[in-house]
């Protein structure tokens, strides 16, 4: 196994006036993401207090038949999180506050990565496969068998290598010991299935287990709405696992419902945290919210009502908007999943969700990989004034929405003699707003809802280059909020909520500003010329990858705004961003010196959070 990481140091912050202004009253939040892990101290107000991030390993199982695997280990993440709590917890005590305030915890999670597990052990059978993940591509071939969307009618979702549910049968297809215990009438009633959300709480709420490998035992079993919507299990109407579902995807194998945890909404007191879980300073403060991070981020943006919507530029890219109690589906490749549910009783808000695998990594690849930048902020330093025909399509594990063309693998073309760095860095950072557009679209063309302005967050809004090219490329205004750890936010209003910290939604919305607003200013005929020459070179990325039983034709969803002449109104407006000039010499110039190149990418980036590209 490779392991990749960039470090493994604890980052530590807190604010001594916020604290001080917090007393009597704070929400703790744990931010558990692709590649770290972070406990976030809400002051009542909406702000952040104090915070502890620690990154875990990216494990890459090497081989020629490993390409696009990418793994973590279960056990490492919950240590972590028990590191990270103390750790601020102490960062209180250290500024006078001995006996901490907080009143509940919330949590939001990497989506879609899944743990299996032993109830009885508490050990996992097997690490957690990431999200991104691309090894179960057969299977979900196999399990379309020529139809991608034969179950999104019930689950709101196209069958692909995305979903918790194909990872669930991979891991039975291909660890021995899970198969057998799920066989074993004896032993079957302790197998677990969970997302990252789920292995926490049972972790949370558990006792130490005395099984090597094994940390925590006996803790509750259970998940919420927004995360339980991405399994492919889920009937979206009813919202209760579906047997006929679990069947088809997981044939030949038979998960009993007991294998899979509890829906429960996403504001609730779901269980008291015990000293006994390896958190002594935690002693029953109530778990009261979950949620899968980006409708974490829709709740944190105030994003409450239908056809708002925010953009969270992460490790991949995320546009949702709020669809309220109406099920959306989509025919242009989006996901039609859940937002959010606030109490049992409450009604459950739908959502419609574009998802793009790489957006942050992609520049993590310029950095890691190629070598290209050193940091980060250095993307936009070294971006030229315009990419002089070079675009770059980071289809590292394929195409998500809208295209879903798990066949796709990245490639930079145009390249000229004249093209340096610089324009790599530009390239990289439009391939992000391009499939915002291409989301952002889709969204309007399934909705017939023209968006006014788009929230953002993330890690990538602290490019400007990027946020004022991504503003002209949609052609409406994109708006970016005071605070923004929204996803941790989320998750903190939600627990908040649920034991009455704030009495409703139009609290929360009182405490949302805006930053910063960027907004569009390029003429539409540059726009034109910059989406036509972003669709050439996506289609040169299709295809590169060829599954077992594939036909000719099998070429999967394709979206394409202008077959649906879906028109976005362009507001002439000042605006637009220079860039510094980039140093043409560099040890890598020979991988320049062609007139096209394709990167079939045989990894998958380790991971850069949400708020840190």
């Amino acid at each position: 196994l490779r392991n990749f990481t960039i470090s493994f140091t604890m980052e530590i912050s807190s604010d001594p006036a916020v604290i001080r202004d917090s007393r009597e009253c704070l929400i703790g939040s744990i931010d558990q993401g692709t590649s770290s892990t972070r406990f976030l101290a809400i002051s009542d107000k909406g702000m952040i207090a104090a915070s502890a991030q620690m990154e875990h390993k990216q494990i890459f199982p090497t081989g020629e038949n490993n390409v696009g695997w990418h793994e973590h280990d279960p056990v490492e993440i919950w240590r972590n999180t028990v590191s990270c709590i103390q750790s601020v917890v102490k960062n209180l005590k250290g500024v006078n506050l001995q006996k901490h305030p907080f009143k509940a915890v919330g949590i939001t999670n990497q989506r879609e990565t899944t743990v299996a597990w032993n109830a009885k052990t508490g050990k996992p059978y097997y690490n957690a496969i990431v999200w991104d993940d691309t090894r179960t591509g057969d299977i979900a071939k196999q399990i379309a068998n020529g139809d991608i969307d034969r179950l999104r009618e019930k689950t709101g979702l196209p069958v692909s290598s995305y979903s918790a549910g194909v990872r669930v049968k991979w891991l039975l297809d291909n660890c021995d010991i899970l198969r057998t215990d799920l066989n074993d009438p004896k032993m079957r009633e302790h197998v677990r299935f969970g997302t990252i959300d789920t292995w926490l709480i049972y972790q949370l709420t558990g006792q130490t287990s005395l099984s090597d490998g094994a940390v925590n035992v006996g803790g509750i079993f259970i998940t919420d709405v927004t995360n339980a919507s991405r399994w492919l299990f889920l009937d979206l109407k009813k919202v209760q696992w579906d047997q006929g579902l679990i069947d088809i995807v997981c044939a030949p194998h038979s998960v009993p419902l007991t294998a899979l945890p509890a829906i429960k909404s996403s504001c609730e007191i779901y269980a008291r945290l015990s000293s006994s879980c390896g958190i002594d300073d935690f002693d029953n403060v109530p778990v009261a919210a979950v949620f899968g991070d980006q409708q974490a981020a829709l709740f944190g943006q105030c994003a409450f009502e239908p056809g708002e919507a925010k953009n969270t530029y992460g490790t991949g890219l995320f546009l949702m908007m709020n669809t309220g109690k109406k099920i959306v589906k989509s025919s242009h490749g989006l996901l039609t999943t859940i937002a959010y549910q606030i109490g049992m009783d409450g009604e459950i808000i739908y959502g419609l969700e574009g998802c793009v695998s790489h957006s942050g990594s992609t520049l993590q690849w310029l950095r890691d990989q190629l070598k290209i930048i050193s940091n980060y902020s250095e993307t936009g330093t070294l971006a030229t004034d315009h990419n002089d025909g070079l675009y770059l399509v980071p289809a590292f594990s394929g195409l998500f929405c809208p295209r879903w063309r798990s066949d796709a693998r990245g490639c930079v073309v145009g390249i000229t003699a004249t093209h340096h760095r610089g324009h790599f860095c530009r390239a990289a950072l439009e391939a992000i707003a391009y499939q915002t557009k291409e989301v952002f679209d889709a969204i309007y063309a399934d909705s017939k809802v023209k968006l006014k302005a788009l929230k953002v967050d993330g890690g990538g809004t602290n490019s400007s280059l990027m946020m004022q090219f991504q503003a002209d490329i949609i052609g409406v205004n994109v708006v970016k909020p005071s605070v923004q750890e929204t996803t941790a936010l989320g998750a903190a209003f939600g627990a908040g909520i649920a034991v009455g910290v704030w009495k409703d939604i139009q609290e929360l919305k009182k405490m949302w500003s805006v930053a910063k607003t960027w907004k569009p200013g390029m003429s539409q005929e540059s726009i034109d010329k910059n989406l036509h020459g972003w669709q050439k070179a996506v289609t040169r990325s299709l295809g590169w990858i060829e599954y077992k039983n594939q036909s000719d034709d099998d070429s999967g969803e394709f979206f394409d705004a202008k077959e649906e002449n879906v028109e976005i109104e362009i507001v002439n407006d000042s605006g637009g961003a220079g860039a510094a000039d980039a140093s043409k010499d560099f040890p890598w110039a020979t991988f320049l010196f062609t007139s096209a190149i394709t990167l079939t990418a045989g990894f998958i980036m380790g991971s850069c959070r949400q708020r840190k590209l």
